[in-house]
């Protein structure tokens, strides 16, 4: 069974036929979701999803797009909703400096909240890190100085620099479609050089649609195709990679059941 560790199943492009969605993935082999938070306000909306369907679970932060409409919320605010069963992760949050939504000092801010609510929690944070790899490095570094927390750079396309240092920290890495891109051969060879018991795999659906759907929706069912590439990538066969990633998948996100509950 493969897990989707990070989608966005609330997004308008599944509101039309997200139980047909959830089924495909079943029958591909993807037995469980983790539908990630942008946006605090929307809690409500990514609970109930997970609480409609058994094989979803969801996240509770802020993206930092989202972080200067939510400058507000406290770290008090996020330990509070992540007491849900459900809830088994903080974020996503983190800084994106390609499309620079937020003020930088603002998203900083916010980042920081969500480390610490993650610290709070033990529950793992989802990183957002785009173009941003000097200051993403820094805030890690100075964070894990104040106390250990469990964090996954997401929908990782960042450079070889920063994986390191998520190593050297103990954080994990996940990879999205664009592992099978054709001109992603340096996040490949990447990708090659982690640790095996350190990847996850994901689709950040409904973006980001991998090799051979690239150019369409994506979603939940499509990850095979991500696990597939990691898997070469690795050298491993397909049921290795599986039951790696997702034995990983379970290891860092631990609130969420094991697969004989």
């Amino acid at each position: 069974m493969l897990i989707d560790s990070h989608c966005h199943l609330d997004f308008p492009d599944f509101e039309a036929e997200l139980p047909s969605v959830i089924e495909r993935a079943r029958t591909h082999g993807v037995g469980r979701m983790i539908t990630i938070s942008t946006r605090v306000a929307k809690y409500d909306v990514y609970r109930s999803i997970a609480e409609a369907n058994p094989s979803v679970w969801f996240s509770t932060g802020t993206h930092p797009h989202q972080a200067h409409e939510e400058a507000e919320v406290s770290v008090e605010d996020l330990v509070a909703r992540a007491s849900h069963p459900r809830c088994i992760a903080i974020g996503e949050a983190g800084l994106d400096y390609h499309y620079d939504k937020s003020p930088r000092d603002v998203a900083e801010q916010v980042f920081r909240r969500h480390i610490e609510a993650a610290r709070r929690t033990g529950l793992p944070l989802v990183i957002h890190s785009r173009d941003a790899d000097e200051d993403m490095a820094r805030i890690l570094r100075d964070e894990m100085g104040k106390g250990p927390f469990k964090a996954l750079l997401h929908c990782f396309t960042s450079s070889r620099s920063l994986a390191e240092t998520a190593m050297e920290l103990g954080l994990y890495i996940s990879f999205s479609g664009v592992l099978t891109f054709k001109n992603s051969q340096e996040l490949r060879d990447i990708a090659r050089d982690m640790p095996l018991d350190r990847v996850l795999v994901e689709t950040d659906a409904p973006f980001l649609a991998p090799v051979p759907h690239r150019g369409k929706r994506n979603e939940p069912a499509f990850v095979t195709e991500t696990a597939r590439i990691l898997g070469t990538a690795k050298g491993l066969s397909a049921e290795e990679i599986i039951s790696k990633t997702t034995g990983n998948a379970l290891f860092l996100f631990d609130k969420m059941p094991g697969l004989s509950t």
